[in-house]
């Protein structure tokens, strides 16, 4: 992973409702940090710096270096509280991690080729299903995104979650859970004009064979 991110934070020991919101008016953010064994420590994180770590989309996958108060922590955000109106980060939580145990994080999707797709070259439509997966790995194997190829779909053909190729080390959450929930992820669909012509090609085809047919029966009686 190439990206990094380091974000300062100070131990919080001022809590309650009413603290809160005193933080946030100075641009504070409340956090916690809980997990690997360890007691959940209550901290604050400067708002603008916070936010704008989340702008990157590989804020969400990558072992974030948090800096309390000069000892460094290893972690992964696991939850993020947004107001519901407003751009403003209202609380998050860090989850510490062990380079030995496995991780479960959601991953970003990179969808490759659609620009060469044959469906999408015969006028049809990409629909993701699915932005993210949920996997789980070692810290250590844990990748950015991951990529999946549409280069090959024809119009009405899928990918499903079994069809995705992950790297080494990596286990699709879902697919733990049985072939139920191999889900759809990614699958190009005819648009309307699309499928009207297809549907007249069809149609043309068919009148063809049925006037071949006519013309069979037509000379077998003479």
């Amino acid at each position: 992973m190439s990206t990094s991110f380091e974000l300062a934070a100070s131990i919080r020991e001022d809590l309650g409702k009413g603290a809160t919101r005193r933080l946030r008016r100075k641009n504070l953010v409340p956090a916690v940090i809980y997990g690997a064994g360890g007691e959940p420590v209550s901290i604050t994180l400067t708002h603008n710096q916070l936010l704008h770590s989340t702008e990157n989309e590989a804020f969400f996958s990558h072992i974030l270096s948090l800096d309390l108060d000069g000892k460094k922590e290893k972690v992964i955000i696991k939850a993020l509280q947004r107001h519901p109106s407003k751009q403003l980060l209202m609380h998050a939580d860090f989850l510490r991690v062990s380079m030995k145990e496995k991780l479960k994080v959601h991953v970003p999707l990179h969808f490759i080729g659609e620009d060469i797709a044959p469906g999408v070259k015969q006028g049809g439509v990409v629909t993701h299903d699915m932005v993210d997966l949920e996997i789980e790995c070692l810290p250590k194997d844990l990748p950015e995104y991951i990529e999946v190829d549409i280069s090959s779909l024809e119009i009405g053909d899928s990918l499903h979650l079994s069809n995705i190729v992950v790297p080494k080390g990596l286990q699709i959450m879902a697919l733990s859970q049985g072939a139920d929930h191999d889900a759809q992820v990614v699958a190009i669909q005819a648009n309307r004009a699309t499928a009207a012509d297809l549907a007249d090609d069809a149609e043309t085809d068919e009148d063809a064979e049925s006037s071949a047919e006519k013309d069979a029966e037509e000379g077998k009686g003479e």
